[in-house]
């Protein structure tokens, strides 16, 4: 894709701080931004702005927000011939996406997530199976990361030599390096934010399938 436009919602920080994110890394890497549009959580008629964003030639469509709204724009960008590949982040992680969008809409396009029971990973199959196993169902992705919470504090922990001396667990937190987890290996910046693998997930007949790390 050497060009995308950029559909938000402007009341939403989440779906903005995705939106920066993704314009500074697809322009560092060659791309161009033709477009930037915004709407607001609650919105159900998108008409008017995609008939706008389809007058513009570009590659790809990037949508981060939540489903309740992704799910309208697809189903509506679809029904006005915009055929481009649509991408998003976990937002857009609901079944209920696809019987937003119909699962027809959903052809060619793709989430960024934390985590996939498709995933061939060892790790990931080893967790997704325990799982199963004691709960009677698949783990989504708020399990695996709620997983990998407790296994980053317990590492931290055994790192420090202590359940109880905060300032030196805090400190065993911000110092881990290259911890595998299920969701990725963990890495921390200077302002403690996490550093790791995010993977990609392809619509397929309506329903989410691991494509890549």
């Amino acid at each position: 894709a050497k060009t995308a436009v950029v559909l938000f919602d402007n009341s939403n920080d989440y779906s903005q701080g995705l939106k920066d994110s993704f314009a500074k890394t697809f322009e560092v890497q060659g791309g161009t931004l033709v477009a930037q549009e915004s709407y607001t959580a609650g919105d159900t008629d998108f008409q008017a702005v995609l008939t706008t964003l389809k007058s513009k030639k570009f590659d790809v469509l990037y949508l981060p927000g939540y489903y309740e709204e992704v799910g309208l724009i697809i189903k509506q960008a679809r029904e006005l011939g915009i055929t481009a590949p649509m991408m998003g982040g976990d937002g857009w992680d609901s079944p209920k996406l696809a019987e937003v969008a119909g699962a027809a809409s959903l052809a060619n396009c793709f989430m960024s997530n934390h985590y996939s029971n498709d995933d061939t990973d060892p790790v990931v199959q080893k967790f997704a199976a325990a799982y199963e196993k004691k709960y009677g169902a698949k783990p989504e992705a708020f399990a695996a990361l709620s997983y990998d919470s407790m296994m980053l504090l317990a590492d931290a922990m055994k790192r420090a030599g202590t359940t109880e001396d905060t300032v030196k667990i805090r400190q065993a937190l911000a110092d881990t390096k290259n911890l595998q987890l299920v969701t990725g290996k963990f890495n921390f910046d200077s302002k403690n934010n996490p550093i790791k693998s995010a993977i990609i997930v392809e619509f397929k007949d309506g329903k989410q399938t691991f494509r890549s790390r």
